[in-house]
Formats: C-alpha cells, sequence, structure tokens
C-alpha cells in the first residue's frame, strides 16, 4: 500500500469533477440557512453525519470488494432524490475516467462497462482507492472528507466567505469525521456477512429538497 496514493484521491485538483458541485451549499445559501462561518460549520456537521456517512460506508465496502452493483442499488435506494442521483452518476463518470487513467484496473473497466452512463460516485470512489492500493479506511475518509469540504470550498465562492474560516471549518470537524469514518469501516465490513442492508441508511431531507429546487433554477453556479 502506498499512503501517498490517498493524498493523490483526496486531492482538489484531482480531475473527479467535484469543483463544479457544491453539495446543496448554493441551495441553502439562497435559503438563508448558510450565512458565515457558523451556519456553514452547522450544514457541514449534519451533511458529514447523514450524505456523508453513508458515502464513506459505500466507498468502504467497494475497496473491500464488496460486490459493486449492488452496492450502486444500495445507494440509489439511499437517495431518494432524482436530482442528487443524477448528480450522484455524473461525478461517478467523471472520477471514473480520471481513476482508469491514474491506477488502471479490470474491476475500474468491469463497473464502467456495467453503467456506461456512470455509477455512484462512492461506489467509484471506493473501487479507485482499491486499484490504488488503498483499504477501506482510506475510501471511508476520502469520502468522508468530500462531503463536507465541497460545500466549504463552494460557500467560499458563494459568500466569499474567507477561505481561512472555511479551512477552520473543515478543521473542527475532524473529530467528528474519524468517528463517522470508524463506524462506516465497521458497517462495511459487516456487509460481507449481513448485506447491504448492513450500510447506513441516514437521511438528510433539507439536502433532498434543496436538490429539487436547486436542479430547477435557470441560473445557477454549480451543477448541484
Amino acid at each position: 500500500m502506498s499512503r501517498a496514493a490517498l493524498l493523490v484521491l483526496a486531492d482538489g485538483r484531482f480531475p473527479a469533477g467535484g469543483h463544479a458541485h457544491s453539495g446543496g451549499a448554493e441551495a441553502a445559501v439562497k435559503a438563508g440557512r448558510i450565512t458565515g462561518a457558523a451556519s456553514l460549520a452547522d450544514f457541514c456537521r449534519g451533511r458529514l453525519h447523514t450524505a456523508g456517512s453513508v458515502a464513506a460506508a459505500l466507498a468502504a465496502a467497494a475497496a473491500l470488494g464488496i460486490d459493486p452493483v449492488a452496492l450502486d442499488r444500495a445507494a440509489d435506494a439511499r437517495t431518494p432524490s432524482p436530482a442528487l442521483r443524477v448528480a450522484a452518476r455524473k461525478l461517478g463518470r467523471q472520477l471514473m475516467r480520471a481513476a482508469r487513467a491514474t491506477w488502471p484496473s479490470a474491476e475500474l473497466d468491469a463497473l464502467a462497462r456495467e453503467f456506461p452512463k456512470g455509477a455512484h460516485q462512492p461506489v467509484v470512489l471506493g473501487l479507485a482507492a482499491r486499484a490504488a492500493g488503498l483499504g477501506p479506511v482510506d475510501a471511508a475518509y476520502c469520502a468522508a472528507y468530500e462531503s463536507v469540504s465541497g460545500p466549504a470550498s463552494a460557500t467560499v465562492r458563494l459568500l466569499s466567505l474567507d477561505p481561512f474560516d472555511a479551512t477552520g471549518v473543515l478543521a473542527r470537524l475532524a473529530p467528528e469525521a474519524d468517528r463517522v469514518v470508524d463506524r462506516a469501516v465497521e458497517a462495511a465490513r459487516r456487509v460481507v456477512d449481513e448485506g447491504v442492508d448492513a450500510l447506513p441508511a441516514r437521511s438528510a431531507p433539507l439536502l433532498e429538497i434543496g436538490a429539487e429546487m436547486h436542479a430547477s433554477w435557470p441560473v445557477r453556479l454549480f451543477a448541484s
């Protein structure tokens, strides 16, 4: 295992398309739920413990070698919003392109053939981590961090928030991210014996509602 590969995969400059998505922050800003660093922290904390927790477990399970087709179905079942399902698959398709170019893998090739329009991003992320020689903990950390770093970066653009304040939010969430990752990896390991029902299914209704509203906007800065 090369732990340095984790830095490449988690780097915001990795061409996986995440920069075009706000993780729900754009809709939350317009609704007045994010107005500064304190409300950004609340938003990111909620996202980490719901969508982030689910994504981390899916990624960890894929990195363990669980059937990615079954995991994709599980991801679909945990994503009620059609707009979020579309966004997840677009991100998965872009990540797939970048991962196959960086870490060629027969497993990635097979998933790309199975889902030519894109598998759910956390599933692709877990397989990309596996192709890079990383394990389930690494994959879960990538997913958990992405669940909050995207909104934080987007809010810098949306509100002209001081980047130091946005980064401070992420740093203060680190202990909670550790706990989310621990639980996600534990759930992923249970999938081996119990099936995908062992994965978390935590919901965030405002994220789902916001995504549907955001998708209908004629003008928007981010794709989701």
